[in-house]
């Protein structure tokens, strides 16, 4: 007979798992989509619907599924929260490949239903910018992600704004910052497009800034403000 404790244990992994999935899927297919869009009809969109697109995405997935999985939908908030603690160590391979799976069924979703523009809206950088410049926007954005969300996390739900205040500074962040960096912000949103489109050049900056930035605001939660 199968213990119940264990049963119970699957059964919250299992659904963690499938938010986490359905999250960075519907995030993905906005993030991405809104780039592909506004390609595909020569910018009549414009940068405001790049930026609000992704912010109502998230917005909505963190109303959905904060409560059973914490909403993180992005590899960098997950290393964030193995940081300061809020996770375990063994739920790590499962929000992983997760939001992997997820990002990467988004962007196949993307290719085949809205089209295949600027390399399926992978993320790019503006090279005219230095590259320390560059790398220290995109470290900075996400810092700015993992900030907030680790407030509405310290307030728990920030009186019901939860969704609000993350959505809205990942609208922001693409809004100001995107002409820059490129503005990702989640490791997955970058990787599943790339892959997909077999345009890998950029992942570099993707895999190695956005975890500076999350991992920083997180040592520095976990240091000063994390209950102990």
């Amino acid at each position: 007979m199968q213990n119940p404790r264990l049963a119970n244990r699957l059964s919250s992994n299992k659904k963690r798992f499938f938010a986490e999935l359905v999250g960075t899927f519907v995030i993905v297919v906005f993030a991405t989509g809104s780039v592909v869009l506004d390609a595909k009809y020569v910018g009549v969109f414009g940068l405001w619907f790049v930026a609000l697109a992704p912010a109502v995405a998230v917005a909505g997935m963190v109303y959905a599924f904060g409560k059973i999985s914490m909403a993180h939908f992005n590899p960098a908030v997950t290393v964030g929260f193995l940081v300061t603690k809020h996770m375990p160590k063994n739920l790590f391979p499962i929000y992983l490949a997760a939001e992997i799976v997820g990002a990467i069924l988004g962007s196949v979703f993307v290719k085949y239903a809205i089209g295949t523009q600027v390399n399926l809206g992978a993320n790019s950088p503006d090279y005219h910018y230095s590259i320390p410049l560059i790398a220290s926007v995109e470290i900075l954005a996400t810092a700015l992600l993992m900030a907030v969300i680790l407030v509405v996390v310290h307030t728990k739900g920030l009186k019901g704004f939860s969704g609000i205040a993350i959505g809205g500074m990942v609208g922001l962040d693409i809004f100001f910052l995107a002409s820059i960096s490129g503005a990702s912000m989640n490791p997955a949103r970058s990787l599943a497009p790339a892959i997909v489109s077999g345009y890998l050049n950029d992942l570099w900056l993707y895999w190695t800034a956005t975890f500076i930035g999350s991992g920083t605001i997180a040592i520095i939660y976990r240091k000063f403000f994390k209950k102990a």
